[in-house]
């Protein structure tokens, strides 16, 4: 089920919401469990017994690791067992083919792949909330939870269940047992407004941008459609840039309804976005995209393998394994390694050298920012939609010739100028504002809210870009 459908305003999201309000305070998580597996299973019902050893292996993990804390050999067994149960099933699901077919390019055998394996939806993220949970009641950072159904309304709570944020359990345990005050007029109020703002984000701006990025790869079906093969230097540029815009409001439209239903449900879930693309260096594009990733790497990898605190050599290399895992992580394919890879050098370059230069500079540490991070996006969506890397860097980096980018740019120039407008704080300010001003904020919300409703309508459906990871 997705988000951005009549079927989930419309019918699942109120009908939700009308049982959890009206549920008696101790039986809401498992109105919120039950909801939740239902919404999962919609879509993935043949793959729900994942998700069931999911909350089995790192429920059953937590509660040993608490009563062995004095057992140091059991206690560290048990963190094993959910780490190699979560990552057992994430590697299975996700990767088994990947490595098939590198193996047979490798060693010239003939092994089938197993194309009964469907990934399932969200496992890249639940497996990291469930492992975080289960490493934290290791460090004694929270207690291990003793109600199943309170744990499995954690692990699969729908907001934010298939594409983040990534939820830490410590991020919602004290709200999770709390049942009476857990709803308050100022969060839904404040839900409401973010759900609407996210959805606007995702059908207005991501759904409205892709267009031109299909146009110019040939996917749209159109008259437009054009091919990649047959598109100018610029217009592939000018594609990618589209795309850029695309995956960003795409992506953080989505974290924002989530963070909006998680609202409207009494929970607090931590931001996911703050403005990316107004970045001055590659570092400070990562502290401020997919936040919550970032900071799960940090915590649970990076530190773990000494930071920054054993001198630049280990400091590099742990930057190095981070950004292979963070590669890896999104997808089971070269050119997602190739990503993590790309990153990882320039991270380097900027923590041996360049980025006290970047902090002096005003204009130019965008410009140089922007055009990384663009590069980077073509990486990232190489191989995809039937793209082909090799031709689409190319087209970028060899001029060429070809169908012209002004004649898109009549089509989409006031989409793309919009959508880079909302890419700026002016969109902060503007929510600011109408958080001050009640009337107002009603008024706009109700027509961003129509005229949202009605491009959905109007529109087939479009699925998030981060459901495939």
């Amino acid at each position: 089920m997705v988000f951005s459908t009549i079927l989930f305003v419309f019918r699942f999201l109120p009908i939700t919401l009308a049982l959890y309000y009206l549920a008696p305070g101790k039986w809401k998580n498992t109105v919120l469990f039950l909801c939740s597996l239902v919404f999962y299973s919609w879509g993935e019902v043949r793959l729900f017994p994942v998700m069931a050893a999911a909350i089995l292996i790192n429920y059953t993990a937590g509660l040993g690791i608490e009563k062995f804390a004095a057992k140091p050999k059991l206690k560290k067994a048990f963190l094993i067992y959910s780490i190699v149960g979560s990552l057992g099933m994430l590697g299975f699901f996700k990767y088994t083919n990947f490595f098939i077919q590198n193996i047979d390019a490798l060693t010239g055998a003939s092994i089938s792949t197993l194309d009964w394996i469907v990934l399932p939806l969200g496992i890249s993220f639940y497996t990291f909330q469930t492992m975080s949970y289960s490493i934290d009641v290791y460090r004694g950072d929270v207690k291990a939870e003793r109600n199943l159904i309170d744990f499995g309304a954690y692990v699969v709570m729908f907001p934010q269940l298939i594409a983040g944020p990534i939820v830490k359990y410590r991020d919602v345990s004290d709200r999770l047992h709390v049942y009476h005050q857990r709803v308050t007029l100022d969060r839904v109020d404040e839900g409401i407004s973010l759900f609407i703002f996210g959805l606007a984000k995702k059908v207005l701006l991501a759904d409205g941008i892709s267009k031109l990025w299909y146009d110019i790869v040939g996917q749209s079906g159109g008259d437009a459609a054009i091919g990649l093969s047959n598109a100018s230097t610029p217009l592939v540029w000018l594609g990618i840039l589209a795309y850029s815009l695309q995956i960003y409001f795409d992506f953080s439209g989505y974290s924002m309804m989530g963070i909006g239903m998680g609202k409207m449900l009494g929970f607090d879930f931590p931001d996911n976005f703050n403005l990316p693309y107004i970045s001055r260096s590659i570092t400070e594009f990562w502290r401020r995209w997919h936040m919550t990733l970032s900071s799960w790497f940090r915590e649970y990898v990076y530190i773990p393998l000494g930071g920054n605190r054993l001198g630049i050599r280990r400091q590099l290399f742990n930057i190095a394994v981070v950004w292979f895992l963070t590669g890896f992580w999104h997808g089971a394919n070269w050119n997602f390694i190739f990503w993590g890879v790309y990153y990882c050098i320039l991270l380097m370059i900027e923590k041996l050298w360049l980025l006290p230069h970047l902090k002096k500079g005003r204009v130019w540490p965008h410009i140089y920012t922007m055009v990384l991070v663009v590069i980077g996006w073509a990486l990232f969506v190489g191989s995809d939609y039937g793209v082909s890397l090799g031709l689409l860097l190319q087209k970028m980096f060899v001029p060429s010739g070809g169908a012209s980018a002004l004649y898109y740019l009549r089509n989409y120039g006031v989409l793309l100028a919009v959508s880079i407008l909302a890419c700026t704080p002016v969109t902060t300010k503007i929510y600011a504002f109408l958080k001050r001003h009640v009337a107002v904020r009603g008024l706009v919300l109700a027509v961003v809210f129509l005229i949202t409703v009605a491009y959905m309508v109007d529109a087939t459906n479009s699925p998030f870009l981060y459901f495939r990871f």
